[in-house]
């Protein structure tokens, strides 16, 4: 790699760490950026998945009794929500590249509208106090997860947006889950990206060190910075990458 593709891999994990550590969205950074460097588009979706993953596993320190509580004393929950993952990353692995490359323009604009449409929906969902059962609940999950294995921009937005409808009033609890069961799906994910042999090692390392560094930044900035001016530019960058792929 020249130094123009390292700095723009660095670049573009540091703003996707950025965003994330403010109002999500880092995904619409990474991917677009490997792709440009001329990786193919599942190695792209497979090397995005695993330079983030830091980052979401990071989100669950000191949150050991709600993990607990919501996930260790529920393991058909958490088994569940990894079949449902590992799938999703098989699915991409066995879709190859054409069919993912023509995937990816309807699974950015998905991802836009749902990051666009994301704090509305939650508090729809929260004033109305709609539920869901169990049953259901457990089938909206997988879906979720199968997503998340996949693709998975936009996935904390579907997660607490369905939490909303199966858990607690509490947020910040509802919150925590949220992280959780990304990270399952990411982690599980990445594994099997590895495993399999889709991984660009190098351009990985760049973008995990640019996002380590953007999260750090983000952290600081994240009560400077409102997170609503930064979900709108996220938006239009969004759309731009949908008519750019299309």
């Amino acid at each position: 790699m020249d130094m123009t593709t390292m700095a723009l891999l660095a670049g573009a994990g540091l703003l996707g760490g950025l965003c994330n550590a403010i109002a999500g969205g880092g995904t619409f950074f990474t991917f677009p950026a490997l792709l440009a460097v001329g990786l193919p588009p599942v190695t792209a979706g497979a090397t995005s998945a695993v330079a983030i993953w830091p980052g979401h596993a990071a989100s669950l320190i000191g949150e050991g009794a709600v993990l607990r509580q919501e996930l260790i004393a529920r393991p058909g929950r958490v088994a569940v929500f990894a079949l449902a993952s590992a799938a999703g990353a098989g699915l991409l692995l066995v879709s190859g590249d054409a069919l993912f490359r023509q995937l990816v323009p309807w699974l950015l604009l998905f991802a836009t509208l749902l990051f666009a449409a994301g704090p509305i929906l939650n508090r729809w969902l929260a004033r109305r106090g709609v539920s869901i059962g169990p049953v259901l609940a457990a089938c909206a999950e997988g879906v979720v997860a199968l997503y998340g294995g996949y693709f998975g921009a936009g996935l904390g937005v579907l997660l607490l947006a369905l939490l909303t409808v199966t858990g607690d009033d509490d947020l910040k609890r509802l919150n925590v889950v949220k992280n959780a069961l990304a990270t399952l799906a990411t982690s599980i994910a990445v594994l099997i990206f590895a495993f399999g042999g889709a991984v660009a090692w190098g351009p990985a390392v760049l973008v995990f060190l640019g996002a380590t560094a953007g999260g750090v930044i983000g952290g600081r900035l994240a009560r400077r910075v409102k997170p609503q001016l930064l979900r709108a530019a996220i938006v239009c960058l969004g759309l731009l990458l949908v008519w750019h792929y299309a």
